[in-house]
């Protein structure tokens, strides 16, 4: 005879300040080096030494258009 699951109840969605429609998106290496015009082992040797923020994940490098954008800002105003 099989039993019967528990019936599901959702949980209450919670107001958070972060909500799904404000995630941006990530870039892989590939994307993210072709909106710089650079090659993309140039890109992830730059994240690897600090000089631009991306995420490792795995074994994978992540980045945020805005994160590029910060740092291209950066850099025109450097020089």
């Amino acid at each position: 005879m099989a039993r019967s699951l528990p019936r599901f109840t959702p949980r209450p969605v919670d107001r958070a300040p972060f909500s799904i429609s404000e995630f941006e998106p990530l870039l892989d290496s590939s994307q993210a080096a072709a909106l710089l015009r650079i090659h993309p082992k140039t890109l992830q040797k730059m994240a690897r030494r600090g000089d631009i923020h991306g995420t490792h994940i795995g074994k994978l490098w992540r980045f945020r258009a805005s994160d590029l954008n910060d740092w291209l800002y950066r850099q025109e105003q450097a020089s």
